[in-house]
């Protein structure tokens, strides 16, 4: 079967595909950009930006010999450059109006067990749009929706939670922690989405919550966290709703994770009939603890986990020294002009442009740094930046670096930061 999987670059897509090709699927990611698409595909991607692709006429081209369909792909939280609406809302329905006319009948959306009314969130709203237009039309549908899911990757909450368990000292809950999930590995959701595409005719037409065999508090999936990466055991601390409101705020601006939309779907809740899930796809899901026994977890694990909030916290820091940088840079303009003058016997209006235009390109390192644009381009940038100034500073002023406090040598850690913060910025 040919099958043409939208977000096969993610957390999900990616395990979805590996599962399809290896039984023998002839399997298209349908990618944002053709460099994220699965390593070893035998298929060419299809470049898709369901931000933009909202018209029903721009899919039915990209259905041409495809006898089926699979939508994983999803966000959190809507930014300017990915609206929510149109990625799982607008552009779904029109893949769906397209495969109507291209007789792709097979369409298996992966939603969310807490796309719901209820959740009123945008991103509970918008996904259960895109389900009930679905289950509306005549085609051989199936909505799968899962809880949370794990898998030895992590990505988004997975992620966040194995960061929130590694924490020294204690482990952080929202709340009282109580919030309830039933967690269920990629690989069950895998199958399920295999049992719907190869003709399961129980699951034709039918809504399905993927969920594990058993209800799992968010304090108890921390510790047990934690008892996975191998740390010592740590109490739990219950944090108050007020701070939590302003973490989630911080969020909002920031990005990440831990926001608003995420603060509503955990307290919505997250648990399912598990009993008529293992009836309806034919088999009984492992549990929670079954799933973090069958994968030990390793040293790039712990890495990860203790890594994640040093990541933003690299991010800012060097965002906050390339600012200063360029702020001082302006500050101090005509002093730096002048001595560079004395040493090139250059004139003076050209140090000026040449020292504005440096702290220019500080500021706007900066700015790049807090939008997070393109981590490995932009750590290069950084590098070759810091080299030459620092070579410069060096034939222009090579006292410097027998200065009180290292003014120049200084740049060395800052440029292992810069490598460190590139190596481990990309999400995917």
């Amino acid at each position: 079967m040919r099958v043409l999987l939208l977000g096969a670059s993610g957390f999900i897509g990616r395990e979805l595909h590996s599962a399809l090709a290896e039984r023998g699927h002839q399997v298209v990611a349908g990618v944002r950009n053709a460099g994220q698409s699965p390593p070893f595909a035998s298929q060419a991607p299809i470049v898709v930006d369901l931000h933009r692709d909202t018209a029903v006429e721009t899919w039915i081209p990209r259905l041409a010999g495809i006898d089926a369909v699979v939508n994983c792909a999803g966000i959190l939280q809507g930014s300017r450059n990915q609206s929510i609406e149109a990625i799982h809302r607008d552009a779904p329905i029109a893949l769906f109006e397209a495969c109507k006319r291209a007789g792709v009948r097979r369409v298996v959306q992966i939603s969310a067990i807490s796309a719901t009314r209820e959740a009123a969130s945008a991103y509970a709203l918008t996904k259960l749009a895109a389900d009930d237009h679905l289950r509306a039309m005549d085609l051989d549908w199936i909505v799968i929706r899962p809880s949370l899911v794990i898998a030895r990757g992590a990505f988004g909450g997975t992620a966040l939670f194995r960061g929130m368990a590694a924490l020294p000292f204690a482990i952080p809950v929202p709340g009282n922690g109580r919030q309830a999930f039933q967690p269920v590995h990629v690989a069950d959701v895998a199958r399920v989405v295999l049992l719907a595409l190869e003709g399961s005719t129980a699951l034709v037409r039918t809504t399905v919550d993927a969920v594990g065999p058993e209800v799992v508090v968010l304090r108890d999936i921390l510790r047990d966290y934690r008892r996975w990466l191998g740390f010592r055991e740590a109490p739990v601390v219950e944090v108050p709703s007020p701070l939590v409101s302003i973490a989630c705020s911080a969020g909002d601006l920031l990005g990440g994770p831990l926001n608003s939309t995420s603060r509503r779907q955990l307290e919505h809740g997250n648990t399912g009939d598990a009993a008529q899930f293992a009836r309806i796809a034919g088999f009984t899901p492992r549990s929670w603890r079954e799933s973090l026994q069958a994968e030990p977890a390793h040293a790039q694990d712990r890495w990860h986990a203790r890594l994640y909030f040093v990541r933003p916290l690299l991010r800012y820091s060097l965002a906050l020294t390339w600012i200063l940088s360029g702020v001082t840079g302006f500050l101090e303009l005509r002093d730096w002009a002048v001595l560079l003058v004395s040493r090139l016997s250059i004139g003076i209006g050209t140090a000026l442009t040449v020292l504005g235009v440096a702290c220019l390109f500080d500021l706007a390192v900066a700015a790049l740094l807090l939008r997070r644009w393109r981590p490995a381009r932009l750590a290069l940038i950084q590098s070759v930046a810091i080299v030459t100034y620092t070579v410069a500073a060096t034939i222009l002023w090579p006292s410097l670096w027998t200065e009180p406090l290292g003014p120049v040598f200084k740049n060395v850690p800052i440029l292992a930061a810069v490598l460190a913060w590139g190596a481990i910025e990309e999400d995917r």
